[in-house]
């Protein structure tokens, strides 16, 4: 007895969605991040407006001052969608598993005396609210935000922010031994200690702007490219024999920080890019809340090294770094 084995193609009737083909300029076919992104955002027949905002739709692009003929020009250049997001963080927090174990086998932390833990506690634990402050915002751009573009990305971000506050954590219980003491102290001296009393009340502001990309480029040139930078890449030489470890474990931080920007940078040239008016706009925000973040980074920055250098190469690059995109400071 013979056996056949026939093959046969069959040849798909469409290539892709016809929303996505109408994007596309055909029937082409498109990438997975394509077709989880482009024009999802339902547009029309809304049930009700919001009764906390009966002003607005529930997905309203009136809901910042920037105009833009296409939201959906705001494309991720990362092509982050649910499961390549996922994907991807998932192998960065394999390495933070291997550097927290490393860490600790080796108790790298021991040659840390009572005052360099202290200075750590203060210094850098109370981070984490900034993070979780951070993951709020987020989490406010995704649910004000307009087209799926802006939206999707942003509560990865938040997802991240949430994430780097873990990290922050499992820090402070790898120098308490797990106590939890150090998790309260971080609490306090976000609370009470002048050196990030200025941090705490940028963020606290930011929490109630109503201007979704308002807030987005006050997170991103703010918050992110002055704060973080500043507690993440300019404080290296505050944890003296520790700075390896504390390197080690941020190692998450900096490579989020580069990956994010190449986002946000994209979001915010291309916004600036559409007008004048938009230009004009979009450099205001950047430079108030540059200069803000440098105030409160001051006396973070005399906390960690001494003096206010930190944060003025942190506003320094973080106003570069606007102008390469576009803005007027």
């Amino acid at each position: 007895m013979t056996v056949q084995i026939k093959t046969i193609d069959l040849e798909p009737k469409r290539q892709t969605f016809g929303h996505v083909a109408r994007r596309l300029g055909g029937d082409k076919p498109a990438s997975r991040y394509q077709e989880a992104t482009f024009d999802l955002q339902p547009t029309d027949h809304f049930h009700y407006r919001p009764l906390w905002e009966p002003q607005f739709n529930l997905y309203d692009p009136r809901k910042t001052e920037v105009v833009m003929r296409d939201w959906y020009a705001l494309l991720d250049p990362r092509q982050y969608y649910y499961g390549a997001y996922n994907i991807a963080r998932a192998n960065m927090n394999q390495a933070v598993e291997r550097n927290f174990t490393f860490v600790e086998e080796r108790d790298l932390f021991a040659r840390a005396d009572e005052s360099l833990k202290a200075k750590l506690v203060t210094g850098l634990l109370p981070v984490r609210h900034l993070h979780w402050g951070a993951n709020m915002n987020m989490t406010e751009i995704c649910q004000r935000g307009y087209g799926t573009a802006v939206t999707a990305p942003s509560i990865f971000s938040a997802g991240d922010h949430l994430g780097m506050a873990q990290i922050i954590s499992r820090i402070g219980l790898v120098i308490d031994a797990h106590t939890g003491t150090s998790l309260g102290a971080a609490k306090a001296a976000w609370m009470t200690a002048p050196a990030w009393q200025g941090a705490r009340q940028l963020i606290e502001d930011t929490l109630v702007e109503r201007d979704w990309f308002h807030l987005f480029v006050a997170q991103a040139l703010g918050v992110n490219a002055v704060l973080l930078d500043l507690v993440y890449a300019r404080a290296d030489a505050a944890f003296g024999p520790v700075a390896i470890p504390v390197a080690m474990l941020t190692e998450f931080m900096a490579d989020w920080a580069a990956e994010e920007g190449k986002w946000t940078d994209q979001v915010i040239r291309t916004a600036a890019a559409e007008s004048a008016e938009n230009a004009a706009l979009v450099s205001g925000w950047a430079r108030y809340w540059i200069d803000r973040a440098e105030a409160a980074g001051t006396t973070l920055s005399v906390l960690l090294v001494g003096d206010e250098s930190a944060a003025v190469a942190a506003a320094a690059a973080a106003r570069a770094r606007a102008a390469r995109l576009g803005l007027t400071l």
